[in-house]
C-alpha cells in the first residue's frame, strides 16, 4: 500500500500534561488515515506513552518512533548564573538508544534540584548517546535561539558539540509555523547545515490531531498557566500544532524538499518500540532452583509451626492423621508455584511481611484470593487457615491462566512507611520505586476549569456542573448528561454561552490534568530501575515513581507490590496497647470465631469502626440478616455490591 511520502517527526500526546491533547491511540488512528507510515512520539522529559503508542501504532500498521524532547542545560553558563534550558528532540534507534533514552528522561527528574525544572546538564549527554539520532528542536532548541540573538559564534560551537556527541546523528530541525525566532533563525539554519554536511528535516510540532481543536487548545494552555482566555500577556496555541497531511507539509518546504524526504530517513532509522519483557524480580537465593529450595524448606517449616499452634489451642483432642490435608495441599500448591516460575515471589513478600511483624507492625490477615494459599498461610504471609475456611488456591494461582500472583496486603497506616523503607535499604533505592498514576479531567472538573478560563461567573458554572449525575460506580461524561438531564440540555440548546463552554470542555473531557502516585503500588527491580523503565519524581517523596502507569509496568517486567495502609490495623494496635495498660492482654490470633456477644453486637449493626462492616447500608443489612456465624459474614462481605446484593434477602 502507497504511503504518503512524510512522516510527523513531533508530536506531543496527552502525557504532555495540559500541553498536548491526542491520546497515544488517536496519534495512531490518525497517522494510519493520513498515510503516514510511521509516526514519532516526543513527549516533553518523558516517556510516559510510549508503551501504549506502540501497541496501538502496530495495532494501526504504522511503524512507532520512540522518542522524547529532553530538557538540555545550555553548556558554558557564567557560575551563579540560573542554567538556560533548551530542548533537543531524541529517538531512539535501537534497544541501546531506547536504554539511553531511559535513562537520561529518568535523570532529567531526579538528578536536578527540585525546585528547577526537569532538565540535564550538557554533560550529562556524554556516554549516552548510543543508538541515538538528534533533532535540534526548531525555535525551542539552543541553536535557533542563539541565531536569533546574534549568537553565531556560539551556535556554532554548539552544533559542533551535538555533532561530536552524536556523529551522523544530528538533524537541522526546521519548522515554519510563523513564530518569530524560527523565522529568523531559519536562514542561518540551513546555511549552517549545508557548511558542517548536517541534514536538514521538516516538522511540524503538534499538539491536536484535527485543525478543529485549537480554541480548545488553547483553553488548555489557559488552565494550564491559570490564566484567561480573553488575557492578552498569556502562552497561545498555535493554530498551526495539528497533525498536517504530507500534501500541506511538502507545500509548506517546496523549496526544500529534502527536509521532507528526510523524515522517512529517520524514521527508517529507528527500530525499536518500548519492550515488553517477562517478570523480572530480584533474588533471594541468587538463581530459581535455589529460590525452590529455599521456597519448600520455608514454607515446611512454617507449616510445621502452624500446625504446632493449632494442636495448642485445641479443646478436644484432634482425630488420627489430621495433618494429612495441610501437608498434601501445601505440597500441591508448592508443585504449581515453581512450575509457573513464582517462588522468588512469594519469598520477597514473606520477607518483608516477616520483617513487618518482628518490628512489631500490625500486618492484615489477609484478603483476597491470595487468602486461599496454604503457602502463604506458613510464610505468615496471611494469617487464615485456608483448609478451615474451605478457600480455593486455584483462585489466586492457575497454571491454566497464568498471571503474576497478587497478594493484597495491609499494613497499619502510620508505620506502612516504615516497610517500604526497609525494602529500600534490602534491594537499593535504585531498584525500588513507586507506580504513577494520571489524575483526568474528569465531567466536573473540566467544566468548572474551563469556566475558569472563560471568566463565566462561579455560581453559574458550580449550578452546571451540579446539574451532571455524580455517580462515583457510574461516571457521566458530559455527553450523556447532556443528553439525559433536561435542564442540562435546555441551557445547552438555548444559550450560546454555555453552548460554547460545553463544547470546549467535552474536546478536552478525558484528558490527563496531573500526575500523581498509585496508593499501594510499589515495583522491586534486579538492576536500577532507569535500565527498564523511565522515571519520575513526585515532588511530595523522596521515591522515584515509575513513568508507566500500573498496566504498562507490567507489561515493562516490573512486578507489583501492594503496600495498603488499613487505619483498621492502627486502631486495633492502639486498643491494645491502652488494654495492656489495664491489665488486659489480649491475643488476637487466638481469638475464637463463636464468641455470641460478638454476633449479639452483629446483629444490633452495631459496627462503626469495623472493617468492611461499617457502612450505613451494611449496618442495616446485618440488622436484618442477623449473622450466628463466620460464614454468614463472609456471605454478606462476597454479596454487598451492586448487582449480587439483590440476593441478600434470599
Amino acid at each position: 500500500m502507497p504511503h504518503s511520502g512524510f512522516v510527523p517527526l513531533r508530536i506531543f500526546s496527552s502525557y504532555t500534561m495540559l500541553d498536548g491533547a491526542i491520546d497515544p491511540k488517536a496519534i495512531a488512528k490518525q497517522a494510519a488515515k493520513l498515510g503516514f507510515p510511521a509516526a514519532a512520539l516526543t513527549d516533553r522529559n518523558g516517556l510516559y506513552a510510549a508503551m501504549a503508542f506502540s501497541d496501538a501504532a502496530f495495532g494501526e500498521g504504522v511503524q512507532p518512533v520512540i522518542g522524547t524532547m529532553l530538557g538540555v542545560a545550555r553548556p558554558d553558563m557564567p557560575d551563579g548564573v540560573a542554567p538556560i534550558v533548551d530542548w533537543l528532540a531524541l529517538y531512539a534507534q535501537d534497544e541501546r538508544g531506547y536504554d539511553n533514552l531511559c535513562g537520561l528522561v529518568s535523570a532529567a527528574h531526579l538528578d536536578r534540584p527540585i525546585d528547577l525544572p526537569p532538565h540535564v546538564d550538557f554533560a550529562a549527554l556524554a556516554g549516552r548517546t548510543d543508538g541515538l539520532i538528534a533533532l535540534t528542536a526548531g525555535g525551542e532548541g539552543a541553536l535557533a535561539r542563539l541565531f536569533a540573538e546574534d549568537q553565531p559564534a556560539r551556535a556554532r560551537a554548539y552544533a559542533e558539540r551535538l555533532d561530536a556527541l552524536f556523529p551522523s546523528r544530528v538533524y537541522v530541525e526546521l519548522v515554519r509555523r510563523g513564530e518569530e525566532i524560527e523565522e529568523r533563525a531559519e536562514p542561518a539554519l540551513i546555511d549552517l547545515a549545508y557548511e558542517r554536511d548536517l541534514p536538514l528535516v521538516a516538522t511540524n510540532p503538534c499538539c491536536f490531531a484535527e485543525h478543529s481543536f485549537a480554541k480548545a487548545h488553547d483553553a488548555m494552555l489557559c488552565i494550564a498557566n491559570s490564566t484567561y482566555v480573553e488575557s492578552d500577556d498569556r502562552p497561545r496555541s498555535s493554530p498551526d500544532a495539528w497533525m498536517k497531511p504530507a500534501d500541506a507539509m511538502r507545500a509548506l518546504f517546496e523549496d526544500l524538499p529534502e527536509a521532507i524526504a528526510n523524515t522517512l530517513v529517520v524514521a527508517k532509522r529507528c527500530a525499536v518500540a518500548a519492550p515488553k519483557r517477562k517478570p523480572i524480580l530480584p533474588s533471594l537465593a541468587g538463581d530459581r532452583e535455589g529460590e525452590a529450595a529455599m521456597l519448600r524448606e520455608r514454607s515446611h517449616e512454617g507449616l510445621t509451626a502452624r500446625l504446632k499452634r493449632i494442636e495448642e489451642l485445641a479443646t478436644d483432642p484432634l482425630p488420627e492423621g489430621w495433618q494429612d490435608g495441610y501437608r498434601k495441599r501445601l505440597d500441591f500448591e508448592l508443585d504449581v508455584i515453581i512450575q509457573m516460575g513464582f517462588p522468588g515471589y512469594f519469598l520477597i513478600v514473606a520477607d518483608f511481611i516477616q520483617w513487618a511483624k518482628s518490628h512489631d507492625i500490625p500486618v492484615g490477615p489477609g484478603r483476597g484470593s491470595g487468602a486461599g494459599s496454604a503457602v502463604a498461610w506458613a510464610l505468615t504471609i496471611t494469617d487464615l487457615d485456608p483448609l478451615q475456611l474451605g478457600l480455593l488456591f486455584e483462585r489466586f494461582l492457575n497454571p491454566e491462566r497464568v498471571s503474576m500472583p497478587d497478594f493484597d496486603i495491609d499494613f497499619c497506616e502510620t508505620r506502612r512507611g516504615e516497610v517500604i523503607r526497609y525494602v529500600q535499604e534490602k534491594y537499593g533505592r535504585d531498584q525500588v520505586a513507586q507506580i504513577i498514576t494520571f489524575g483526568k479531567l474528569k465531567a466536573r472538573a473540566v467544566l468548572k476549569d474551563t469556566g475558569r478560563v472563560l471568566q463565566m461567573s462561579y455560581g453559574q458554572v458550580d449550578r452546571l456542573a451540579k446539574l451532571v449525575p455524580n455517580h462515583p460506580t457510574d461516571p457521566w461524561t458530559l455527553k450523556r448528561a447532556i443528553d439525559g438531564v433536561a435542564e442540562l440540555h435546555r441551557e445547552y440548546a438555548n444559550d450560546n454561552q454555555v453552548r460554547h463552554l460545553l463544547d470546549l470542555a467535552m474536546q478536552l473531557e478525558g484528558l490527563p490534568r496531573h500526575s500523581s502516585t498509585h496508593a499501594a503500588g510499589v515495583v522491586i527491580g534486579d538492576r536500577p530501575l532507569a535500565q527498564l523503565v523511565p522515571l519520575y519524581r513526585d515532588p511530595r517523596s523522596d521515591m522515584p515513581v515509575t513513568q508507566f502507569d500500573m498496566k504498562y509496568v507490567e507489561g515493562a517486567g516490573l512486578v507489583k507490590f501492594d503496600f495498603l495502609g488499613l487505619k483498621t490495623l492502627s486502631v486495633l494496635k492502639r486498643a491494645l496497647h491502652l488494654l495492656d495498660k489495664r491489665g488486659i492482654h489480649v491475643d488476637l490470633d487466638a481469638l475464637t470465631w463463636d464468641d455470641e456477644a460478638v454476633y449479639a453486637l452483629l446483629q444490633k449493626g452495631d459496627t462503626v469502626g469495623v472493617f468492611q462492616l461499617e457502612s450505613e447500608g451494611m449496618r442495616r443489612t446485618l440488622s436484618a440478616v442477623r449473622p450466628t456465624n463466620f460464614g454468614d459474614i463472609i456471605a454478606l462481605v462476597s454479596l454487598y455490591r451492586p448487582g449480587p446484593m439483590d440476593n441478600i434477602p434470599s
